[in-house]
């Protein structure tokens, strides 16, 4: 005879646990619960079936898995919360009996908590903590941005900002910045770390203001398990690359609103120099002087008396005793392996720092950057410094500048002021329209110098090159900022301001033939017609070589955008052997794709039509 099972002790009624029962196991608030969720990663779930894991009621609520909440149960963090209330309980009594020294003293001893075993239990290894920080940096940097008041508190902020510095402290001295995006949001950056993308943003300098239908108590529960985490990768990519960490703060500098000016990084070696045996006596905890012959001798001593624990006064095994008589026959003889394959090496964090990057890290070497008082300082001191090279600006943007605007290493001014006010002069007075005369130093170092706009270093660092400054000159309008983030595949690439010049030169030959026969040649899979173009070509004396190359190419781009459809027998056969969710969602996927396909399709033929709307109006004119 079966087990019988009792309802409501067996299955999903066992396995799920509602939230007030989650609660009311652990004896703790509902806030307390989900602190300890957020920082143990424990979040609700979903069952097949709500009816059987809430043991027959339809009533709508959050269902965990048994075993975390039982999980939970054990956690270290959870009895410091209780000791807490403890306190709390303990230290209004005391303020309301007007027993001042009571209460100091239990403020001396409130109880406190760390994280650390958290982060070791949820990132085993280095590499799964640097992936998960990308939330962990944009909540850092938001908070660093914001005000203090009665939910953030001063210090909270300060240790973001602390953060925030430390990160962009280490990407310009790694040279990890890969791509830059100025979005609506804020700024999108994405650096490559030890192998792994890092993508965070970063928002404007605005004034911020915190909504009050913003519970801030989530947020600063996942941001104070983000500021452990983060403390814990920042010292192993310091100390990777051979650095103190933390990196001391000039207070002097910090108070003139340096930035990451503020901080010096510093070698390792040059703080911590231990003394070499042997080459200088060290004294011992108990004042006596300690030379290298001492430490040898110490040393072969314990080799001694480790050998001699080797040797025991039982019996000694006979195969121990005897010495081994291995015949020629078993000797071990290395075979090579049948097959030639071999295994790959695993990359290592000495490979992976020698690893070649996959963009110039050093584009902006050598250049000299000087900003004007209304660019974003901390914005382009990152960038550029990102990618070696280097910045200076005004006083009025903080101290900490490496050299003044009259230095003649200057090669580039970033300028973003409309183009009637006066370059030269660094207040100019209002409704001041006319030029500033200049002398004739600064009017060599101005003919020097390229003066551009923020953007033009933001296209660079995505394009991977320098750009011509042309088109981004003061007062001149910008070509569109386009997303470097946009690598889906099929996805439609507006045209970028500059146009390359190869492919105006392989478009000639194709207009070229198009004038002097009047015949478009579109339909080049049509005989017909691409006879008659032929023929249209001789007669108006057009090469032949000339024709079949702009056919080529008419053909090439017809290929190429046309779409490649599969037999419709062929794919419903496919179809059919998929389950009825597959198939829904392989249709799904199809129904983008076409779509996108479409949207593509469309926005490049507008694309050309405009363009040889443009250039037959240059003609004409």
């Amino acid at each position: 005879m079966g087990r019988i099972k009792q309802r409501g002790k067996a299955g999903a009624a066992k396995a799920y646990i509602t939230r007030s029962q989650a609660t009311k196991k652990l004896q703790c608030s509902l806030a307390d619960f989900r602190r300890l969720c957020i920082l143990k990663g424990i979040f609700p779930r979903e069952p097949k079936n709500r009816k059987k894991a809430n043991k027959g009621s339809s009533a709508p609520t959050s269902f965990y898995y048994s075993k975390d909440i039982a999980y939970l149960a054990h956690e270290p963090v959870l009895r410091k919360l209780r000791e807490h209330k403890a306190f709390a309980k303990k230290l209004s009594r005391a303020l309301g009996r007007g027993e001042w020294s009571s209460a100091k003293s239990l403020e001396d001893q409130k109880p406190v908590y760390t994280l650390d075993h958290l982060v070791k239990e949820r990132y085993p290894t280095f590499i799964d903590a640097l992936r998960d920080i990308d939330d962990a940096l944009c909540m850092v940097f938001l908070f660093a941005n914001l005000p203090s008041n009665p939910r953030v508190s001063p210090s909270l902020i300060e240790n973001c900002t602390r953060l925030a510095n430390e990160w962009q402290l280490y990407v310009m001295r790694s040279n990890s910045l890969r791509k830059v995006f100025l979005s609506i949001k804020g700024i999108y950056y994405q650096a490559e770390v030890q192998g792994q993308t890092i993508t965070w943003l970063v928002p404007y300098m605005f004034t911020q203001n915190i909504p009050q239908d913003v519970d801030v108590r989530i947020m600063l529960t996942f941001l104070e398990l983000y500021q452990t985490l983060l403390g814990f990768v920042f010292f192993k990519l310091y100390t990777d690359i051979g650095l103190v960490y933390p990196p001391p703060l000039d207070a002097s500098k910090d108070e003139a609103a340096a930035g990451v000016g503020a901080y010096s990084l510093q070698e390792a070696k040059d703080v911590f120099k231990p003394e070499v045996a042997g080459s200088k006596a060290v004294a011992d905890a108990t004042g006596k002087k300690i030379s290298g012959k001492d430490v040898r001798k110490t040393i072969k001593t314990i080799i001694a008396e480790a050998d001699d624990t080797m040797d025991t006064d039982g019996p000694v095994p006979e195969a121990a005793s005897q010495p081994d008589t291995i015949d020629d026959d078993e000797d071990f003889v290395p075979q090579p392996s049948k097959t030639n394959t071999t295994v790959p090496e695993l990359p290592t964090l000495k490979t992976l720092v020698q690893q070649a990057p996959s963009v110039n890290a050093q584009l902006f070497a050598p250049y000299t950057f000087f900003l004007s008082r209304e660019t974003p300082r901390p914005l382009m001191e990152f960038v550029i410094r990102a990618f070696g090279g280097r910045v200076g600006w005004t006083p009025s943007q903080g101290g900490g500048s490496p050299f003044n605007d009259d230095d003649e290493s200057i090669t580039h001014v970033i300028i973003d002021r409309p183009p009637q006010v006066p370059a030269a002069a660094e207040d100019p007075q209002p409704n001041q329209n006319i030029a500033v005369e200049e002398t004739e130093k600064a009017k060599n170092l101005r003919l020097k110098r390229k003066y551009v706009q923020p953007q033009w270093v933001m296209d660079c660092i995505n394009r991977g090159k320098i750009l011509l400054e042309g088109p981004y000159e003061r007062g001149k309008t910008l070509p569109p900022h386009l997303s470097p983030f946009g690598e889906m595949a099929g996805a439609y690439e507006p045209e970028e301001a500059d146009i390359v010049e190869d492919e105006e030169v392989e478009e000639s030959e194709e207009e070229e033939v198009e004038e002097a026969t009047g015949v478009e040649i579109e339909d080049v899979q049509d005989p017909e017609a691409l006879r008659a173009a032929e023929l249209a070509a001789e007669a108006a004396g057009v090469d032949y070589g000339t024709f079949e190359k702009a056919v080529q190419k008419k053909q090439k781009k017809a290929a190429r955008t046309a779409p490649q459809e599969s037999a419709p027998v062929e794919e419903e056969m496919k179809k059919m052997l998929l389950s009825k969710k597959k198939r829904k969602l392989y249709e799904k996927m199809k129904y983008t794709e076409t779509k996108k396909a479409k949207e593509r399709e469309d926005l490049t033929k507008r694309r050309d039509t405009l363009k040889k709307e443009k250039k037959k109006s240059q003609k004409s004119v």
